[in-house]
């Protein structure tokens, strides 16, 4: 296993931040109309698990910031699943990329659960 340096080292991240890129791409064929609802709401909320992962990094001398942080980014990557049983119902995702993206986002929320358990194999 090679040594973590950075947020951008952390299988976690690399996870979220290429699910989030998906979701990007995938937004691009949403309606028009849901261009400051849906689309932006997921988009947001995607991005921010990777934001708050690398906020929480940089806190993780302080187990309770770097918990917290970490519960933040929990919280987002519960967000973009409700959001993605919108796109789902509304027919804008079909099956296949719902389910595998689903899927990645559950493995993300178990692994940031993970880490959140044991702050102190974190701490520099």
């Amino acid at each position: 296993m090679a040594a973590i340096r950075s947020h951008k080292d952390l299988e976690v991240y690399k996870l979220a931040f290429n699910a989030s890129m998906t979701l990007f791409e995938l937004t691009k064929s949403f309606p028009r109309e849901e261009k400051y609802g849906l689309i932006n709401q997921v988009r947001r909320s995607s991005r921010s698990v990777c934001a708050n992962m690398a906020e929480a990094f940089s806190k993780r001398r302080y187990p309770a910031a770097f918990v917290s942080k970490l519960v933040d980014s929990e919280g987002e990557a519960a967000e973009t699943q409700v959001w993605l049983d919108f796109a789902k119902s509304c027919n804008y995702l079909n099956k296949e990329d719902y389910l595998n993206l689903s899927e990645i986002y559950d493995c993300i929320i178990r692994k940031i659960v993970t880490m959140s358990l044991q702050p102190e194999k974190w701490k520099p």
